[in-house]
């Protein structure tokens, strides 16, 4: 076979695919600039975030960006952790387009909450600005069958049944689905169709996948450094331990979860402190408490128990939640591991709440944790500990169906 020629333009890789290695190598060098952690681990997870991070934009910018044939996309999960994740939270996503007419339909799962958006925008803007909420359905309305299962239909006219208007600029659902009881609860099996589309679907679109690798680099490059604002603002600009709590907006304007009151702040716990976390949970339908690492990643939800939810704490008899922050096991039930990371995010979220409470941190030297915990509080043996997270991390990937 004759080889060809060495100016054959064949013999030179696809521009798009030189931009995008580029765009890489940017996105690179901007995790180690001035003021990231430097120690060696630090770099690692670094790298290791924007491995899960274009793992996460391949899905929603360039795998899942058919609005003829959408499917959902796991956006989320335990080794594609970003966006200060709820580590209770199943994420899903699925483009639209405002002029047509979907079903979305299945088996609506046991999750302690599930939340439908109709949205606009996207989150390769880059900006909390480009992208919000039109509108959104819970559990609670989608009339799921005693078997689960349920039809909703998205555009067109309203007609029986569960139905969402789509306005505009409608351009994707998100899928939150919030599990209190890991091990009891049941995700969801969940599919999606627009009508009116002929089968198979076309062959692929040069132009089309072009506009998915420009939108996939503007992930990589504008929304990396919102998350890095965003974490920096928190842990480097806030007081130490610190939590400030932002209530549910009426309109639910920024694409949060509707109805939930957030806790933004951060920890900062040396290897000989532990910082006690601490306030009275309100009634509500879901609270919880997790740790996240600079990266804004929640830590190693599968294997460490980094986080808690109202399932899974231990209140005391005066009914404060006290979860102790430490570099190891302090034997108690409460703990929230940081993964070795002596700072970063912590947030805390309180699901449809008659009021928000007030967050209190006490930082104690690490060998006089015991004394400034109530008495009564239990104590963990190392063999309880092992069985606590083996049952969470099967609990996790149950959730994840691998």
């Amino acid at each position: 076979m004759k080889a060809n020629d060495p100016g054959d333009a064949r013999d030179a890789p696809p521009a798009q695919w030189e931009a995008l290695l580029e765009t890489l190598r940017e996105a690179g060098m901007e995790l180690f600039r001035s003021g990231a952690p430097s120690s060696p681990r630090d770099r690692a997870e670094g790298i290791r975030y924007l491995l899960r991070f274009l793992a996460a934009g391949r899905a929603i910018c360039v795998e899942h960006a058919d609005p003829d044939y959408p499917t959902f996309a796991r956006m989320m999960d335990a080794d594609m952790p970003w966006g200060l994740d709820n580590p209770d939270c199943l994420y899903l996503f699925a483009p639209i387009t405002a002029d047509g007419v979907y079903r979305i339909g299945g088996d609506r799962g046991t999750a302690a909450h599930f939340d439908l958006q109709v949205n606009w925008g996207h989150y390769a803007a880059g900006e909390i600005s480009g992208w919000g909420t039109l509108a959104s359905i819970d559990g609670d309305a989608l009339a799921a069958a005693p078997d689960g299962s349920f039809l909703l239909t998205l555009g067109g006219t309203p007609g029986e049944g569960p139905w969402l208007p789509l306005p505009a600029t409608a351009s994707w659902i998100q899928v939150r689905q919030y599990f209190a009881d890991w091990e009891r609860e049941r995700p969801a099996e969940l599919w999606i169709e627009r009508d009116g589309v002929c089968w198979p679907p076309p062959p692929l679109c040069p132009d089309a996948f072009a506009a998915r690798l420009e939108r996939l680099a503007q992930w990589l490059t504008r929304t990396a450094a919102l998350w890095d604002r965003m974490s920096r603002a928190l842990v480097e600009n806030l007081p130490a331990n610190f939590v400030h709590v932002v209530q549910p907006s009426s309109d639910d304007a920024g694409a949060g979860l509707a109805g939930q009151a957030y806790g933004m702040g951060n920890f900062h716990c040396a290897p000989d402190e532990a910082v006690i976390v601490e306030f009275t949970p309100p009634a509500c339908r879901y609270w919880s408490v997790a740790l996240a690492n600079w990266w804004w990643e929640s830590i190693d939800l599968a294997v460490r128990q980094s986080s808690l939810n109202h399932c899974q704490a231990r209140l005391d008899p005066d009914g404060v939640f006290r979860g102790v922050i430490a570099h190891d096991d302090p034997g108690v039930p409460n703990w929230l591991d940081p993964g070795g990371n002596p700072r970063g995010s912590l947030a805390i979220r309180f699901l449809r709440a008659d009021a928000a409470p007030v967050i209190g941190f006490r930082v104690v030297p690490r060998d006089k944790l015991r004394a400034a915990l109530p008495a009564e509080t239990p104590a963990i043996t190392a063999a309880e500990r092992a069985e606590q997270l083996r049952r969470r991390r099967r609990a996790a990937w149950r959730r994840y169906r691998r």
